[in-house]
C-alpha cells in the first residue's frame, strides 16, 4: 500500500519506520524542509529518534503534492491545535473514499471538536479511524512489543487499520467506540499532568495512585456524560494509555508537569521539554465541556488553574484534598 504519513514528529515518524518493516511504501511528510534535508542527510530523525536509521521505504517529502501522489491511505499525526490548517493544505490532494488514520489526542479549542469531527469538517468524504493506546513512540520504534486500538464508526475501517498496522510487536484491537477512544486519549494527558506536578513535587507511590484511580474515574464519567460507550475508558485507549502517560520518563505531558511541581513556570516548562504537550492545551476544553455536561471534574479543574491562572501547586492539592466529603461513586454531584 502507499501511504501518506503528515507530520514527521516522535509518533508519525516511528509509525512510518513500523509501517515499511509491514512492507508498505512510506511517504514521511515534513512541515519544514530544512529539517526534512537533514534527515534525509544524517539517515535518522535525530530530533525525534536518534539513533535509529530511517529504514528503507520510508521516503522523506516535505513538498505536498510529492508527499501524497498515488495514495488514499493517510495518518494525520499534526498536533491537535494545528489540525485543522493542516489538512486544509493537504484537501485538494487527497481523494474521497480515502482514509484518514488519526494520531493526535486532543480537543480542538474554541470548537471543543473531537478529532475525528475536525477532520470530517475538512475532508467530508473520507474515512476517519482514531488510533490510540499506550504507545509511545520511542519503544514502538524500537520494536518493543505493544497493543493499541482502531476505532472507528464502521468498523471495516478500523479492521482495515488492524491489516495494514499489526505486526509480531504491533497488536492492533478494534473498536467502534471512536467517542470513548478519542476522549479517553485526550483527557488522559490532563491527569498525566497531575501525575507530573506529583512527581515534581516529592509525592510519592500512593499519591500518583490516587491521582490515576480518580483521573480514570473523572474521564469516564465526562465520556459517558458526552455519550461514550464506558467500556473503552477502561481499555487500551483508556487506562491502558493514562498507565503509560503517567509513569513513563517518554511521556511529555508527565515531564511538564514535573517542571511545573518544582516550581517552574508553564513558559519555562514548555521550552524545556520543547516538543507539543496536549494536556496543556486539553485542560482548558475538557473544563469546560465537565461544565456543559455538569460532571464534577476536579482534578482537570485544578490543573486548569496551574496552567492558565498561575495557582501555586500545592494550593491545588490542599484543594482537593479538602473538598466535601463524598461517596466514591458519586461523580455527578458537585
Amino acid at each position: 500500500m502507499k501511504i501518506c504519513v503528515v507530520s514527521a514528529g516522535s509518533w508519525g515518524s516511528a509509525l512510518a519506520y513500523l509501517l515499511a518493516y509491514n512492507g508498505h511504501d512510506v511517504n514521511l511528510w515534513f512541515r519544514n524542509e530544512e529539517k526534512a534535508r537533514r534527515v534525509l542527510s544524517e539517515g535518522e530523525n535525530s530530533e525525534y529518534l536518534p539513533g535509529i536509521p530511517v529504514p528503507t521505504g520510508v521516503n522523506i517529502c516535505w513538498d505536498i503534492e510529492t508527499a501524497t501522489v498515488g495514495c488514499n491511505f493517510f495518518l494525520q499525526g499534526a498536533p491537535s491545535k494545528s489540525v485543522r490548517g493542516t489538512l486544509e493544505r493537504f484537501k485538494p490532494f487527497i481523494k474521497q473514499g480515502s482514509t484518514i488514520v488519526n494520531l493526535a489526542k486532543g480537543f480542538e479549542e474554541g470548537s471543543k471538536k473531537r478529532i475525528s469531527q475536525v477532520i470530517e469538517e475538512v475532508l467530508p468524504n473520507v474515512n476517519v479511524v482514531a488510533l490510540s493506546g499506550p504507545t509511545h513512540a520511542e519503544e514502538v520504534a524500537q520494536k518493543i512489543p505493544t497493543t493499541i486500538v482502531a476505532a472507528a464508526n464502521d468498523i471495516k475501517y478500523a479492521e482495515l487499520v488492524q491489516d495494514v498496522f499489526m505486526n509480531e510487536h504491533f497488536r492492533v484491537y478494534t473498536s467502534d467506540n471512536i467517542m470513548g477512544v478519542e476522549i479517553g486519549g485526550a483527557m488522559k494527558n490532563v491527569i498525566a499532568l497531575a501525575a507530573g506536578i506529583s512527581d515534581g513535587m516529592g509525592y510519592g507511590d500512593n499519591t500518583k495512585a490516587a491521582l490515576m484511580t480518580r483521573g480514570i474515574r473523572e474521564i469516564s464519567a465526562l465520556g459517558v456524560s458526552m455519550g461514550a460507550s464506558e467500556s473503552s475508558f477502561y481499555g487500551l485507549s483508556g487506562i491502558g494509555d493514562l498507565i503509560v502517560t503517567c509513569t513513563s520518563v517518554h511521556s511529555r505531558n508527565r515531564r511538564a508537569g514535573i517542571l511545573l511541581g518544582q516550581g517552574k513556570s508553564l513558559e519555562e516548562a514548555l521550552k524545556e521539554v520543547r516538543t507539543v504537550v496536549e494536556g496543556v492545551n486539553t485542560c482548558k476544553t475538557a473544563m469546560q465541556l465537565a461544565n456543559e455536561y455538569g460532571v464534577s471534574a476536579p482534578i482537570t479543574t485544578e490543573i486548569y488553574k496551574i496552567v492558565m491562572e498561575n495557582k501555586s501547586p500545592r494550593e491545588a492539592v490542599y484543594d482537593l484534598m479538602t473538598r466535601d466529603k463524598k461517596k466514591e461513586d458519586d461523580f455527578n454531584e458537585r
